[in-house]
């Protein structure tokens, strides 16, 4: 019978197709990352690797296919033993954005923390994307993302609806087609305003760019960042007005920025995403209960 652990490492080794920089992802040494492959080739009686160049054998290549399936449903699998055993000792991994989890997870996280004292919590900072691919793959138990709809082999709940707002100076000037502004201080641009907007956050970008249009500028320019927060602080250093969520500015307070409201960009939804038919455990249904109070005291405003 295969070894999952054998099969794990394959996977990771085709994945990244050298044998040291599997052993660092792994966690292991570069001679048992080879034992283990070496042992694998001759439990299958085939050889699925070949080393110079690196690359899969056919047969290599068939079972990646199936060790991805097998790995997968055994992660499923622990993940659901572990819901239904109810345990108070181990392990709940959440992916979310910087900003999502500022506005909903710091209070619950607290929360969670006093009464499940046992389960260790782990949160990634991902973007939505990241999140949706990692719970898809069950590497994480529960993501918090935005724009995201019912799909197989996802399920999405609603938490709240997001308005978005630019956030940043001489909007109302652009606007009227003014190039200069009659404030020294303001920010100028001959061309308009920058609107700075998530470079790798492609649902929500999708969203952003259909609607630039309502702003009704006569001309502007695209410049693309990181993250929310980094689009936040290069409006405030004056490159011009972010177009963000209005949840990421509630822990702004008083701000010489200024913000425009934006009703007529379509809202989106932000929740959370579990596997479809997945186990939830008493922890995170606590903890999502936890979450949805947050959301409803958080927003929308």
């Amino acid at each position: 019978m295969l070894d999952i652990q054998w099969l794990n490492t394959f996977a990771v080794l085709a994945r990244v197709e050298h044998f040291g920089k599997a052993a660092i992802a792994l966690h292991m040494t570069q001679p048992n990352v080879s034992l283990q492959i070496k042992q694998l080739e001759k439990m299958t009686g085939i050889k699925l690797i070949e080393r110079k160049p690196f690359v899969l054998t056919y047969a290599g290549r068939r079972l990646l296919d199936s060790a991805d399936k097998i790995i997968s449903e055994l992660q499923n699998c622990q993940s659901d033993l572990n819901a239904i055993n109810e345990l108070s000792q181990g392990s709940l991994t959440i992916a979310a954005s910087d900003a999502i989890s500022r506005l909903l997870l710091i209070a619950p996280f607290q929360l969670f923390r006093l009464e499940f004292p046992g389960i260790d919590l782990t949160l990634l900072n991902t973007t939505s994307a990241q999140a949706t691919e990692l719970v898809s793959s069950a590497k994480v138990d529960l993501g918090f993302v935005m724009a995201q709809k019912d799909s197989l082999p996802l399920h999405f709940k609603e938490l709240q609806q997001v308005q978005w707002c630019a956030y940043g100076h001489g909007l109302a000037s652009w606007q009227m087609g003014l190039d200069k502004m009659d404030d020294p201080d303001s920010p100028t641009a001959d061309s308009g305003p920058t609107l700075i907007l998530l470079g790798h956050e492609t649902r929500t970008r999708g969203i952003i760019d259909a609607s630039l249009p309502l702003l009704e500028l006569p001309h502007y320019r695209v410049m693309e960042v990181g993250s929310v927060d980094a689009q936040i602080e290069w409006a405030e250093a004056g490159f011009g007005v972010a177009i963000v969520p209005e949840y990421a500015l509630l822990s702004k307070g008083d701000t010489t920025v200024p913000t425009t409201s934006l009703p007529d960009f379509p809202t989106t939804s932000l929740g959370y995403i579990v596997r479809q038919n997945q186990v939830l455990s008493r922890a995170i249904k606590q903890l999502l209960n936890w979450v949805a109070a947050e959301a409803n005291v958080s927003g929308p405003r």
